[in-house]
């Protein structure tokens, strides 16, 4: 079973890239979305074999590298961390196959479009089925090419192909560490299988190696140069200013990168190597660092933004910081759990904003909607789902998860922990706000859109509104069924070895004793972020620009993103560009060019030309020419034969 459930997808792939051109758009749609189905109710049946009746196994298909002391075989490794991902990453990807049927329609490129989506499936299966560290490796820089290739599907867009590019040299950075941290890996323990490098670790604490005259830690190093690779693919601070540009790809992939697949990895590989980090507290310290930070920063960027699409993906960077601090303060199951339930409401808001986009004409700008929600009733209804689990609202997907995680933060009794808290809570409150204001903007108060773009509005097909409903009972059930799985009493037989801990993590224990005003914290803020969005866009609807007006410097300092991306081209791209135009003209033209083709080449040349000049292939030029050597010759031989007499 496990075997066809990683590679179903990669079957439809092949079908729709190979013979889609003969078997026709539809049917190359129909055939990627029925593999995916199956492999999504098999994943399913694999949750309840797997979490529930505690059947782990590992699945060898085969000898995949013997060189020397590396002996690597291409195995599934099946636990308890595996199957929440299959039915995360099927489950969402099926919905997203379905749903792009409709969405895809018009496109004359459909098959082509459906090959990759299903390629990147199989890539981000393959990551979470991985035995050992060359297979996640495999599988991580798949869903990066994947990536790459959706961003850039409408390649005849420029801002398409650049978005692709920057998301392409943004993962290399953050995949060098990745690399780097493999490597050490291999150098310290002498092996890449999980199993072998997790049973080594506490060998490994305390010790150090020295580079460059310091003293690091070696499991602390390690650690953290696996988690730059995490920073990379899941846009964390720093490393985050590829995603929202990811935005130029059709919706379907914006919902997949930021529901199930892409961004998730990075969470993922920390919560699978969590016998490695739990070794290093510094490494745990910096994951809670960068994640509040990330939840914070997103956050606050996210609350000016117009593109309806953008909002959405700045939230996404977001609640992955949030992720990575439940992980961080060693409540891992928290973390996992959050990515659980983010899916179904990340995707739910991702595809309901491609409804709306779809019904407006393909107009992404909120400050050309309003009122929408008589003319799109049933997406207003899925997308108000959507953001009650997002914001936090009781007994929705997101109360249980987002709230654990703030809890998690207050409960680690750290001052990173402290930091995490304050800034996760401050997160909610402008999250709630963005989202509000999102919904507000959209689907409420006066249309601003032109008459003819609301003349054409109308409402999905049934094909595109049936996974927003299966997406919006996921997003309202979740957290509830499962979190006494998760999160709760059966924590222990539920995770069992997937997850580790040590004796000393007590974190799920003291998240049962925070303050009642811990607890509280939260809600408060989904409160007081819905009044003020609210009172800003449906009250006082001039207040936001005056607002902004009167607080200018931080408005733009908001709108521009922290001017990271102006950052990045003063003290990356300009000088690159600078450097290569230098060695462009100087190095290529001036010396390479000045020395080889310009010179001793064309010099050769020159030579040549005027050679030829002598062959003008007249016989009596020829004589005359042996005339001319022979009176030389003579000549020669008269005064060099007078000279020795």
């Amino acid at each position: 079973m496990y075997p066809t459930i990683v590679f179903l997808p990669l079957a439809g792939a092949l079908i729709a890239g190979f013979f889609g051109r003969w078997l026709g758009a539809r049917t190359s749609a129909v055939v990627t979305s029925t593999f995916l189905l199956l492999s999504a109710v098999l994943s399913w049946i694999a949750f309840f074999q797997v979490g529930i009746a505690g059947q782990d196994t590992r699945v060898e298909l085969l000898q995949w590298v013997s060189s020397g002391d590396l002996q690597v075989s291409w195995a599934l490794r099946i636990d308890t961390l595996t199957v929440v991902m299959l039915v995360v990453v099927n489950t969402i990807s099926s919905l997203v196959h379905v749903y792009s049927i409709g969405y895809m329609s018009h496109d004359p490129h459909r098959p082509r479009f459906f090959a990759y989506l299903s390629l990147f499936t199989f890539a981000m299966l393959m990551l979470v089925t991985s035995d050992n560290f060359l297979q996640m490796f495999f599988g991580w820089e798949g869903v990066g090419l994947m990536s790459y290739l959706l961003i850039g599907f409408w390649y005849h867009k420029p801002e398409a192909n650049a978005a692709a590019i920057k998301a392409f040299l943004v993962n290399r950075v953050g995949d060098f560490g990745f690399a780097l941290g493999i490597f050490a890996i291999f150098y310290i323990f002498g092996a890449i299988q999980f199993d072998t490098v997790f049973a080594a670790a506490p060998d490994q604490v305390g010790k150090t190696f020295t580079f460059l005259s310091w003293d690091l830690d070696v499991l602390t190093t390690i650690c953290l140069l696996l988690f730059m690779g995490a920073m990379g693919k899941s846009a964390q601070f720093l490393l985050h200013t590829w995603l929202p540009d990811a935005m130029e790809g059709p919706t379907p992939v914006s919902a997949l990168i930021h529901a199930a697949t892409m961004v998730t990895a990075g969470v993922f590989m920390v919560a699978r190597l969590s016998p490695l980090f739990e070794f290093s507290p510094t490494a745990l310290g910096v994951v809670t660092f960068v994640g509040a930070t990330t939840a914070f920063f997103a956050a606050t960027v996210g609350l000016v933004q117009n593109d309806i699409k953008r909002v959405v993906a700045y939230s996404t960077c977001s609640q992955l910081g949030y992720m990575f601090v439940a992980l961080g303060v060693g409540a891992y199951g928290v973390g996992i759990f959050h990515l659980f339930t983010h899916a179904f409401f990340k995707a739910l808001l991702f595809l309901g904003s491609g409804s709306v986009i779809h019904a407006m004409d393909d107009e992404q700008d909120m400050r050309n909607m309003g009122g929408l929600c008589k003319m799109l009733p049933y997406t207003w209804i899925v997308m108000l789902i959507g953001t009650l689990a997002l914001t936090g609202f009781p007994l929705t997907a997101g109360y249980f998860s987002k709230d654990a995680i703030i809890e998690s933060a207050f409960a680690a009794h750290s001052g990173v922990g402290l930091y995490a808290f304050i800034l996760t809570v401050m997160a909610a409150l402008l999250t709630s706000f963005y989202s509000w204001r999102l919904m507000f903007m959209t689907f409420h108060g006066t249309s601003r859109a032109s008459a003819e773009t609301l003349n054409k509005a109308h409402e999905s097909p049934l094909v595109m509104m049936v996974p927003l409903v299966i997406l919006a009972i996921g997003s309202l059930g979740a957290g509830f069924l499962f979190k006494g799985m998760f999160i709760g009493e059966g924590y222990s037989d539920f995770w069992r070895s997937a997850l580790f801990t040590l004796p000393s993590n007590h974190i799920l224990e003291a998240m049962h004793h925070v303050p009642a005003a811990v607890v509280a914290a939260p809600f408060v803020m989904m409160a007081s972020g819905f009044v003020l969005a609210w009172m800003f866009y449906l009250v006082i609807p001039k207040a936001p620009e005056n607002l902004a007006d009167a607080f200018r410097p931080l408005y733009l300092f908001l709108l521009n993103k922290w001017y990271f991306d102006e950052l990045y081209d003063a003290l990356f791209t300009k000088p690159a560009h600078r450097i290569g135009r230098v060695l462009w003209k100087k190095g290529d033209g001036a010396i390479i060019d000045g020395i080889g083709p310009d010179g001793v080449a064309a010099r050769v040349i020159d030579v040549t030309r005027g050679m030829i000049r002598l062959q003008s292939g007249y016989v009596y030029h020829y004589a005359f020419a042996m005339l001319i050597g022979v009176a030389l010759l003579i000549t020669y031989f008269m005064f060099a034969g007078g000279a020795a007499s």
